[in-house]
């Protein structure tokens, strides 16, 4: 068997990462591949599910005697903590590893310290390779915990003129099935999702992670969030189901901002406490904009209809924005067709000053 290098088998990590992507929140999602001391592969693994085996574990189990001498690359820096599982850095030196790639650094206080452990037991450390793209497929955990607040990820239907619904009010459905079953999808990855209550008392969405061939619910269900500043939520209202947890947000709750409503901030602020590392902001307008206007959201998933309504309800008002030099700049980072529809996602582009 051929060996493998250090940079094909942290592509291989990033990939066995990715497996986890919601499903091991508030953790992180997590790669490992074992090469023994030729070079060879001996043990892959990731961490698939909060409380679960971590990715070094799995893929120490794998290897057995084969990782003494060898080489452990890892996304992440491992673990120096004892949680619901032991100290990877402790297992790692036990099992006679050699030397440890880390892509990406830890940033959390309470597990960081992997590196350090792993060094002053005799094994080589190495840091950095392929960290951007590492960093990428964990672009949400790491950003909540370097900053103590979910990433959010803004996501509207529209049609090609901006409308998300039509003069009457009518908005089902905007986008084609195939851009729905995509939402579904994205919502699954996902910690939270949040609505105002404008949407809930006009469109009485359910919010929930679901197989719309067969309705049923994906077995692990996002936190549903309404923002609703003086509690209008209806007893009856679906996100009051049963089918998710639900967390209706006031602001005598959460705290109010200069405008009286909830304070968006304090919110996310609130939700990191939670445990709730990423977000899908769905609806509606106006506190779609809110956020944007606050600069609170990382990524934006517009789905975009080929049709034409002319009139209607935009997805989007009141960010903030004024004059065409105030506009919200994005950098597009990918365009794809999903059915009839495109997908385009883009990142705000930091504003200077």
């Amino acid at each position: 068997m051929a060996s493998v290098s250090v940079d094909e088998a942290m592509r291989r990590a990033i990939e066995l990462a990715a497996r986890g992507l919601g499903t091991t929140s508030p953790n992180p999602v997590v790669g490992c591949v074992l090469l023994d001391a030729d070079g060879q592969v001996v043990g892959e693994g990731f961490h698939a599910y909060a409380g679960g085996p971590h990715a070094e574990i799995v893929a120490l189990a794998q290897a057995g005697r084969r990782a003494k001498g060898g080489t452990a690359i890892v996304t992440l820096e491992p673990c120096d903590h004892t949680g619901r599982t032991g100290p990877c850095s402790t297992a790692l030196v036990q099992a006679g590893v050699a030397r440890v790639v880390i892509a990406v650094p830890d940033p959390n206080p309470v597990a960081s310290g992997g590196a350090a452990t792993l060094r002053s037991a005799g094994v080589q450390v190495d840091l950095g390779v392929r960290g951007e793209e590492a960093e990428a497929g964990n672009v949400a955990w790491l950003t909540s915990m370097r900053r103590g607040w979910p990433y959010v990820i803004w996501k509207y239907a529209a049609t090609l003129d901006g409308r998300s619904a039509a003069a009457d009010g009518t908005s089902m459905w905007i986008t084609s099935e195939a851009a729905r079953i995509d939402v579904h999808a994205l919502r699954g990855t996902v910690d939270a999702v949040i609505a105002g209550v404008g949407t809930v008392l006009a469109d009485d969405p359910r919010l929930t992670a679901r197989n719309l061939r067969d309705g049923s619910l994906a077995i692990r269900q996002p936190l549903r969030v309404v923002v609703d500043s003086s509690g209008r939520t209806p007893v009856d209202a679906r996100v009051r189901d049963g089918a998710a947890r639900t967390w209706i947000a006031t602001a005598a709750e959460v705290g109010a901002g200069k405008d009286g409503r909830v304070d968006l901030a304090a919110l996310l602020a609130a939700l990191h406490q939670r445990g709730v590392r990423a977000v899908l902001l769905e609806g509606g307008p106006r506190l779609a904009g809110a956020f944007l206007a606050a600069g609170l959201v990382d990524k934006i998933v517009g789905y975009v209809a080929p049709r034409l309504l002319g009139a209607g309800p935009t997805a989007l008002v009141d960010a903030g924005v004024t004059t065409i030099a105030e506009a919200i700049d994005l950098e597009l980072v990918d365009v794809t067709q999903v059915g009839p529809d495109l997908r385009i996602t883009a990142l705000p582009r930091k504003r200077e000053g």
